[in-house]
């Protein structure tokens, strides 16, 4: 985990536009480097490095001997660099993942480097001898990239969108700062005066396709078919693969734990894994709520049945409130139920990073719009409609979940992985039956339950234990954490501020008291970008007015059994 910023045709002094690269500083506390393009004195390239891996060449942008023309800065991990090495025999210079991406170029230019990396990317490659840049980012957006592009061809590009929108430029800035959307890889022409011209966005993969670099993965092909046997055997192959590959790391693996299936299941083959190839410190698992809620006990008990060291960061209520503002600056979004769920991660994220050394941080997102997760879910009108709202989900989470567990963590310098949203295993459950992977029986994420239940590797009121919102997990089941926050945000805005919203804010106009208090701040921070959100996340196929489960008619807490 990174911060990468780079800038191409500025026109005013770069060491007063690379105060703006300093914004990101968070995502990388170990190291930071600026240094410009030889040729192009008005393109530079700006790096904040956590250092994870190969802790002496590690620095970027990445250049090596054998392509002097060529220039990386890159935000991620690719965990099949070893495979693709022993499969094309390339030569590495350095022990950094990434170098590998100028390999593939070389080999076999930027839509065979795309699709063949197998992990979690954001990259700006400059070919000089070719005059040109490439940008490219994963399937799912795990890691984040931002871009700007003018009219007169000055482009900057960062990991986040902070990091962009105080630039300076002589036709003034084009506001129109924007995600990149993942998935994809842009191709632009690099002039002499240092400007470009975008030439053509590609998408290089979507979540449905088999990703092309499965043919060089270390697990080989699994049986077909759909019998019920077989498609068990082949998520916990799968899953248990998407843990291993992302062991990869010279610092301390920690893991997010919330005593929920997701968090849970991603754990215990995590401290399964570390034990199997002898790494000789405990699991740090980490839970936060409020005293005695559903999460910190459930989470408990989880640590407990699989024997790793366990932290519990006990939430109270001021200190999430007082959280708000710093969240919402992190996270750049106003979304209600993503700003909810950020307050608990943001703060354990706090805690991590001050109180232990682990800073590898596994974590269960992805599972949810994977694995049909949501309460809402249960209301689905057939299996096909089901089946294409998760793809729906899978395709927007890095403007919601994968957002949210980006900007928190990387906010206090961690590294985060999401083995749920390994390539290869979403592929292969997306390929399974409509019918197969709907809510049964009452219980969400049936299929993935059923496929863990004779492992072991979890108690099994834990492997069936119903969904909970993170938000509201984190809180007591007597008052949630989105009801607690809703009655302080009562007392912060008036009725006639909500009233006259829409004329204040147009575009994604807040309804509720409590959307139009994030909003305020937004704007404060972000003013004029709302575009950033196209839309809150909200439940289908229910009338809700609001994003948390507690809302649902289907949702139980442990009270109301």
């Amino acid at each position: 985990m990174c911060g990468i910023w780079a800038l191409f045709g500025s026109d005013e002094c770069l060491s007063v536009q690379c105060l703006s690269a300093m914004k990101i500083a968070h995502r990388g506390p170990d190291a930071f480097r600026f240094e410009n393009v030889n040729g192009f004195t008005n393109c530079c390239f700006g790096f904040h490095r956590l250092a994870v891996v190969d802790q002496l060449y590690g620095m970027q942008p990445i250049r090596v001997k054998k392509f002097p023309y060529l220039w990386l800065c890159y935000n991620g991990e690719i965990y099949n660099f070893k495979q693709l090495q022993k499969q094309f025999g390339f030569d590495y210079q350095t022990l950094v993942d990434g170098e590998v991406i100028l390999h593939l170029y070389n080999r076999g230019g930027i839509e065979q480097t795309a699709s063949m990396l197998d992990g979690v990317f954001a990259f700006i490659l400059l070919d000089t001898a070719n005059r040109k840049v490439f940008l490219a980012r994963d399937t799912y957006g795990v890691r984040p990239l931002f871009k700007v592009l003018t009219d007169d061809g000055f482009l900057g590009v960062c990991s986040e969108a902070k990091g962009l929108i105080n630039l300076k430029h002589s036709t003034s800035l084009c506001s129109k700062v924007e995600p990149f959307l993942p998935g994809h890889y842009e191709v632009l022409d690099l002039k002499p005066s240092g400007k470009v011209a975008s030439v053509e966005l590609v998408k290089f993969h979507s979540c449905k396709d088999e990703p092309l670099h499965v043919a060089c993965d270390t697990v080989e092909a699994l049986p077909s078919g759909f019998d019920l046997e077989t498609v068990k055997s082949n998520i916990r192959i799968l899953f248990e693969n998407a843990v291993r590959k992302r062991l990869m790391a010279h610092r301390r693996i920690g893991c997010l734990l919330s005593g929920g299936l997701d968090s849970s299941l991603v754990a215990a083959v995590l401290l399964k894994l570390m034990k199997e190839i002898n790494i000789n410190y405990p699991l740090q698992t980490f839970a936060i709520g409020m005293e005695n809620s559903p999460d910190l006990l459930a989470a408990r008990k989880v640590a407990a049945h699989i024997g790793s060291e366990h932290h519990e960061v006990i939430l109270n209520t001021e200190e999430g409130i007082q959280a708000i503002g710093e969240v919402i600056f992190a996270l750049e979004t106003y979304d209600i139920t993503t700003i909810r769920a950020s307050i608990g991660m943001y703060l354990v994220s706090k805690y991590i990073r001050k109180k232990t050394d682990s800073v590898v941080i596994f974590s269960g997102e992805g599972s949810d719009e994977l694995t049909q997760g949501y309460i809402y879910f249960h209301k689905a009108p057939s299996p096909e409609e089901a089946a294409e709202e998760s793809e729906r989900l899978l395709k927007e989470l890095y403007l919601f979940d994968v957002l949210r567990a980006d900007r928190t963590t990387a906010a206090h310098g961690l590294e985060l992985r999401v083995p749920f949203l390994d390539h290869r295993f979403t592929s292969y459950y997306l390929s399974l039956p409509a019918e197969l992977r709907i809510p049964k029986n009452g219980i969400e994420k049936y299929l993935l339950r059923l496929s863990f239940e004779d492992s072991n590797l979890l108690p099994k009121e834990i492997l069936w234990r119903p969904k909970e919102a993170f938000s509201d997990g984190i809180a007591s089941v007597k008052k949630s954490w989105f009801s607690i926050l809703q009655d302080y945000i009562d007392q912060q805005v008036d009725d006639l501020l909500l009233e006259k919203a829409a004329e204040k804010y147009p575009f994604n106009p807040p309804k509720t008291k409590e959307s139009y208090y994030y909003r305020q701040i937004f704007e404060k921070h972000y003013s004029g970008r709302s575009s950033w959100l196209p839309h809150y996340w909200m439940p289908r196929w229910v009338k809700a007015t609001d994003p948390s489960a507690r809302t649902l008619k289907h949702y139980k807490s442990a009270t109301q059994e």
